[in-house]
C-alpha cells in the first residue's frame, strides 16, 4: 500500500467525534465545526487534502502550527517520525493534549506559545503544516523549514485565502504554488500583522 493509500485508510478510520466536545452528531458532515474560542475543526476532506499535499513520511520531523482539536495532529503523527505542535489558546491546548495522550502516539511534542515563532529549538523541520490563515508567510517558519522541505499554509485576507505549497530546495531557494482557495480562522502572533497596515 503506497503512502497516499495509507493516509486515506487511516483518515477513514479516524473518528472525528473524538476530537470535539459539542455537536458530535454533526461530526460526519464534511464541513467545519466550532470547537469554541473562535476556532474550528476543519472539514475532513480539507484535512485529508492538506495532509496529502504535505507529503509526510515516517522519517520526517513535522511542525504543526495550530493544534486546535488535535484532529490534524493525529493524522500527522501517524505518518511522521515526530510531530511538534504549537497552540496559542490555553483551553484548546490542554484539551488537545489530553485527547492525543489517550491515543497510542509517543511521538507528539506539545507547546503552548505563539505559533508564528515556530519552535526554533527543534528546527529545522522537514515538513510544516499551518492550520490558520496567515496574511503572509511568517519569516520564522521559512527559516525553520529544512532544505529540502515542504510547508502547507493558507495565506490571504479574512474572507478567503490561497492554500499554498511552499517548497525549499537543497540550495535554500523557496517557491510557492497555489493549490486551492480556502477559508480559515486567522493566525495571530508576533509576526502576523499586515505588511501595509
Amino acid at each position: 500500500m503506497c503512502m497516499q493509500e495509507q493516509i486515506h485508510h487511516y483518515y477513514e478510520q479516524l473518528d472525528r467525534r473524538f476530537f470535539i466536545d459539542q455537536n458530535k452528531d454533526l461530526a460526519h458532515i464534511d464541513g467545519p465545526l466550532s470547537i469554541g474560542f473562535g476556532q474550528t475543526i476543519s472539514q475532513p476532506s480539507l484535512v485529508l487534502k492538506m495532509t496529502l499535499l504535505l507529503q509526510p513520511d515516517p522519517h520526517f520531523k513535522t511542525l504543526e502550527i495550530g493544534t486546535g482539536s488535535g484532529y490534524q495532529t493525529a493524522l500527522l503523527a501517524k505518518f511522521s517520525r515526530e510531530v511538534f505542535t504549537v497552540e496559542r489558546i490555553p483551553q484548546l491546548y490542554y484539551k488537545a493534549t489530553n485527547r492525543l495522550q489517550q491515543m497510542p502516539f509517543k511521538n507528539i511534542h506539545f507547546k503552548l506559545d505563539d505559533g508564528t515563532l515556530g519552535w526554533p529549538e527543534f528546527a529545522p523541520f522537514d515538513r510544516i503544516m499551518v492550520t490558520a490563515a496567515a496574511r503572509y508567510i511568517p519569516p520564522a517558519l521559512i527559516q525553520q523549514l529544512a532544505s529540502p522541505g515542504r510547508m502547507i499554509i493558507p495565506v490571504g485576507g479574512a474572507e478567503f485565502q490561497e492554500l499554498l505549497s511552499v517548497t525549499k530546495n537543497e540550495s535554500g531557494d523557496v517557491t510557492t504554488t497555489c493549490e486551492d482557495y480556502v477559508r480559515f480562522v486567522p493566525l495571530i502572533g508576533k509576526y502576523e500583522t499586515p505588511k501595509n497596515p
